[in-house]
């Protein structure tokens, strides 16, 4: 018996995004045993091109996509985007096209702004986006903040949480951390070099931490727009002996990054569930984070780390601060930590959830994509915070 096949869109998958890293996760994990996956490229990330070669593959790629659904016989189209304008936009012709050859769709939203903020709320394009939103047959989202929210906005779709997961095993040869108070607090953050990570807070705190009489030191992994502002911010603020940027970190660089780090920072305006984050946790390293997105979902303030306010360097410090006295808790932190991540958020869950849904789709799947199916959730680990809710059936 043919296996469906499972069209997986998404940036290019050397691309540096926290989208190629889901996309990467899954297109290596064991869904292929029931599933034929295939990736189909889409954005600009991980692409070289001019202004004229955009053009050509943006009026170009939903043509490419028509023909691969059709001739790849593709049952189920999973759309990886975001709630921006850009992603919205782009990703609309796609799910345009796999409507019109009635393949089933799986919308997932990798963070962005929720829905009735959207579109600041305007009435023509809102209700234009809440249609939109209809179209597809199961929106997949990663918080329960999102999820709430999306249920008020079109409570009659199909809608699940499914949290992030990782392949944990690389991350479990880090120690956990035993930090002694005679020797500097190690700090990492690894992500994008972009304003709205926190890193320039997070820079403002390393320096009042600092004043406050705490010796922190901090390792930057990745790369990004800001990274030249950075150094010179460092530099201005008399920090930069205390911040290492180690460029992109990736495999056993990351590994070994995270390894010599007793804290991770992860300070950003808004997020989905950073890879980032789970990669730190799962090496039993406690985070320092704001409460956005999805992180609430996995961080328990004080058990897994402390939550501080978006923009806040000085919330930051004395985070910092509080923590540099107070070793013993770094060390009950860490374990706390891996168990977290271990059990509620490996990549083996991610893809038993996805393949109860892709099951239901392609059990309801006849040719041309015919009709729809009722779903009904796997069910989820004990350790998970907030199971996704029994959702009904729609009808055409």
């Amino acid at each position: 018996m043919n296996r469906p096949v499972v069209l997986i869109l998404g940036p290019d998958r050397a691309a540096i995004s926290g989208v190629s890293t889901h996309v990467n996760l899954l297109m290596g994990s064991g869904l292929h045993e029931d599933f034929e996956l295939v990736h189909f490229r889409v954005g600009s990330e991980g692409r070289r091109e001019g202004r004229l070669a955009k053009l050509l593959r943006l009026l170009a790629s939903p043509f490419a996509l028509f023909a691969t659904i059709l001739f790849r016989h593709v049952s189920i189209v999973h759309i990886n985007t975001s709630l921006n304008t850009k992603a919205y936009f782009r990703d609309l012709m796609y799910l345009a096209v796999a409507k019109l050859l009635r393949a089933r769709v799986v919308y997932q939203v990798h963070g962005g702004k929720l829905p009735m903020e959207f579109f600041d709320a305007r009435p023509t394009p809102t209700r234009f986006l809440r249609w939109t939103l209809t179209l597809p047959d199961l929106i997949v989202l990663l918080a329960s903040a999102e999820l709430e929210a999306y249920q008020l906005f079109v409570p009659e779709q199909n809608l699940v949480t499914i949290p992030n997961g990782i392949d944990c095993t690389p991350f479990l040869a880090i120690p956990v951390v035993r930090a002694q108070e005679e020797y500097p607090l190690r700090l990492a953050y690894i992500g994008r070099l972009d304003r709205a990570k926190g890193l320039y807070e997070t820079f403002q705190a390393l320096r009042l931490a600092q004043e406050l009489g705490v010796d922190a030191r901090l390792a930057v992994g990745g790369g990004g727009p800001e990274e030249e502002r950075l150094k010179r911010y460092a530099q201005a603020l008399g920090i930069a002996s205390k911040v290492t940027f180690a460029g992109p970190v990736f495999g056993e660089d990351k590994v070994r990054l995270l390894a010599g780090a007793d804290l991770m920072v992860l300070a950003s305006y808004s997020e989905g569930l950073p890879y980032a984050l789970l990669e730190a946790m799962a090496g039993g390293i406690p985070v320092i984070a704001t409460p956005v997105g999805a992180i609430p979902d996995v961080v328990t303030d004080g058990m897994h780390g402390v939550l501080v306010p978006p923009r806040d360097g000085k919330a930051i410090a004395e985070a910092l601060v509080a923590l540099a006295r107070d070793r013993e808790k770094i060390s009950w932190m860490s374990r706390a930590c891996r168990r977290r991540i271990c059990a509620a958020f490996s990549i083996e869950r991610v893809a038993d959830e996805f393949a109860t849904y892709y099951n239901q789709l392609a059990d309801g799947f006849v040719v041309a994509g015919m009709g729809r199916t009722a779903f009904t959730p796997p069910p989820a680990p004990a350790p998970v915070a907030r199971t996704p809710e029994k959702i009904a059936g729609r009808k055409d």
